[in-house]
């Protein structure tokens, strides 16, 4: 009977971060800064005919957390919406922030709720090397997946050392 070969090891890295990324803005800043600036050396590639960028966002969700509160400053009631941009992230606040039959249904007054809203980015980095793996960052962690090269976690790490964000 014929046994199994490995081929591959397939990697996963997680970093939790000491205290969240502060806001949507500021996180918007590091993803479009790996993009930009690609700090991780990626190369672009062609795949089945396709040009790819050295660093692509391949998913994205942002989830707003409303509160409604009492005259007491309880809560009675909350809301929370999923959005797959941030300018829908910004305008789906704004508009459950506005919505007055959802605050009267609720019997208290909206406000944000931004200590418990979530976001996340993956972006698929083509290494030079040729292996693909993706980067996850999320408001509490950033993890690294489907890579097999040390050289690849110590360029995310080194570069998550230089982003205090990252700590």
């Amino acid at each position: 009977m014929a046994d199994f070969v490995q081929k591959t090891v397939v990697k996963s890295a997680v970093r939790k971060l000491a205290a969240p990324i502060e806001n949507v803005a500021a996180f918007n800043t590091i993803i479009q800064s790996v993009i930009t600036d690609n700090p991780f050396a990626c190369s672009a590639y062609e795949s089945a005919g396709v040009n790819h960028a050295p660093v692509e966002k391949t998913r994205e969700a942002y989830v707003a957390k409303i509160a409604y509160q009492n005259n007491d400053a309880n809560v009675v009631g909350t809301d929370s919406a999923k959005f797959t941009t941030i300018a829908g992230f910004n305008a789906g606040a704004t508009a459950l922030l506005s919505n007055t039959d959802l605050a009267t249904a609720h019997g208290g007054t909206a406000v944000r709720d931004t200590p418990k809203e979530t976001y996340s980015a993956t972006l698929k980095c083509h290494d030079a090397g040729g292996e693909i793996y993706m980067v996850t960052f999320t408001r509490e962690s950033v993890s690294i997946t489907s890579y097999s090269d040390d050289a690849i976690r110590t360029r995310v790490e080194t570069w998550a050392d230089s982003v205090a964000a990252l700590a």
